[in-house]
């Protein structure tokens, strides 16, 4: 049995290459995979579900379907870019979404789940932004605009947020040691497994005299036309790294 964690491939259709590394890794590996998680920003930017004339969003619905179709169970995790992907996409590509934080088993380790943004405590200003933005009352308020409005301000959004992480140091946009250990605290020291800060690692914790393992996923690129993504595979017990171009 294999379970597959992935996060921020961030595509989007200004980078085809990128999603033909995606569309081979479901036609692929993935059906080799029990379960797939995708542990968020599987999107550059999603403006709703009724985005269907987007070319890519139907296509990767159908082969998200396509690949449930085959047995294998995919869940998926909103991340920064793309939580705004709701019931009706799930059901089109035949997949479950997660809260944030899930705890799972792999045999007989507990691993808990998230997408990383809201470990990064230090970048007060996106987490207030944050918090605003995941309410149900201003998700609700937002989707009511037209679509061409709702892609307009993203836009905006996505420019300033561009330009406001040159004036950030790296450490700042980091997950926070005391926010990682406070999560695995509460939830009885299990593995932890996110995404969301481009630095893919293996740390290795001692939390409160426990030994926890956080497994940083990578981010998938592409860069002069060449694209590459990793995926983490449980497998025989225990995780490693698969890359893929």
């Amino acid at each position: 049995m294999q379970v597959h964690f992935i996060s921020d491939l961030h595509l989007t259709v200004d980078r085809p290459a990128l999603t033909a590394v995606f569309e081979r890794y479901l036609a692929g590996p993935a059906r080799n995979a029990e379960s797939l998680y995708i542990l968020g920003d599987l999107y550059e930017y999603w403006a709703g579900d009724d985005d269907q004339d987007d070319p890519l969003n139907g296509d990767l619905a159908r082969q998200l379907a396509a690949l449930a179709d085959g047995g294998t169970r995919i869940h998926f995790m909103p991340g920064n870019r793309d939580f705004l992907i709701g019931a009706d996409f799930a059901r089109r590509a035949r997949l479950e979404i997660l809260p944030e934080p899930s705890l799972i088993h792999l045999g007989p380790q507990a691993v808990l789940l998230c997408h990383g943004d809201s470990l990064c405590t230090d970048d007060v200003a996106y987490q207030a932004f944050r918090a605003q933005v995941r309410t149900p009352a201003y998700q609700a308020q937002f989707l009511s605009q037209p679509l061409a409005a709702r892609k307009h301000f993203i836009a905006g959004v996505r420019q300033k947020s561009e330009a406001a992480k040159a004036g950030k140091s790296a450490e700042i946009m980091d997950a926070n040691e005391e926010a990682i250990a406070a999560l695995l605290r509460e939830h009885g020291y299990p593995g932890l497994i996110h995404g969301h800060t481009h630095r893919p690692a293996l740390h290795h914790l001692d939390v409160d005299g426990h030994s926890c393992e956080r497994w940083v996923l990578a981010d998938w690129r592409e860069e002069a036309g060449k694209a590459s993504g990793e995926v983490l595979v449980w497998a025989d017990g225990s995780l490693s790294r698969q890359p893929l171009a």
